[in-house]
């Protein structure tokens, strides 16, 4: 089992390399979803986020977005694979994310990706994903 800590990383890339590994057969785990990073400035990011909920058709069969941080970033990673295929529903399954780190997950040891770090953006211009929740109306 792998254990990602989402603390200062970017979420298109932490997605990318858990959704490889999930394919690859391992059971994955992301704690610290709140933290989290999404790249771009923070007024546009929360004006994308928003129009993504008002875009909505017949609410009983269009899309669900959540406002909980750890199935916010489940959903990302849901984004990185074949989830309408057999193999991507099995790997979708052996995913899991939290928000903040469960007894179960305290003594394991946490990886930590270089390349998606939070230092590798040009600019400075980011939120996290705990900050979008909570301006969607959920809790942080």
């Amino acid at each position: 089992m792998k254990v990602y800590n989402g603390e200062n990383m970017i979420l298109g890339r932490l997605a990318a390399r858990v959704a490889k590994d999930a394919l690859l057969g391992e059971t994955v785990r992301v704690v610290n979803c709140e933290n989290v990073v999404v790249s771009g400035k923070k007024e546009n990011v929360f004006a994308d986020m928003q129009q993504r909920r008002d875009r909505k058709g017949y609410p009983t069969r269009s899309a669900k977005h959540v406002r909980l941080a750890d199935r916010f970033v489940r959903r990302a990673i849901r984004g990185m694979l074949p989830w309408k295929q057999t193999r991507g529903k099995e790997a979708f399954d052996r995913i899991m994310c939290y928000t903040g780190v469960p007894e179960e997950l305290e003594g394991k040891e946490l990886i930590i990706i270089e390349d998606s770090n939070v230092k590798k953006l040009p600019t400075l211009k980011y939120t996290t994903v705990g900050k979008i929740v909570k301006q969607l109306g959920g809790k942080e």
